[in-house]
């Protein structure tokens, strides 16, 4: 049963932005969330409920889990430095 894939407009806009390289590379990791949103290697974010991240190289993609309406929002898509200012 998979998941539905959305991203919050300012994440989408990271996204796109990103270096061809970097988004090809990122792209896999993205779009496996919609089969399994708890891949190998995802962490929850202490003191923020809800909040997950995976760590692609120096690259960090952040997102919620909805079980109950089966989506997966995605937050954020940053480098390593700047992925958690503002949380």
């Amino acid at each position: 049963m998979a998941y539905r894939l959305e991203f919050v407009s300012s994440a989408q806009r990271e996204f796109l932005r990103l270096p061809f390289a970097v988004r090809k590379r990122l792209e896999p990791h993205v779009n496996g969330l919609e089969e399994n949103p708890r891949p190998h290697g995802v962490k929850a974010m202490a003191g923020h409920k809800g909040l997950f991240r995976i760590r692609v190289g120096d690259y960090r993609i952040l997102y919620e889990i909805d079980d109950t309406a089966r989506v997966v929002t995605v937050t954020r898509v940053r480098p390593r430095g700047a992925a958690y200012r503002g949380l």
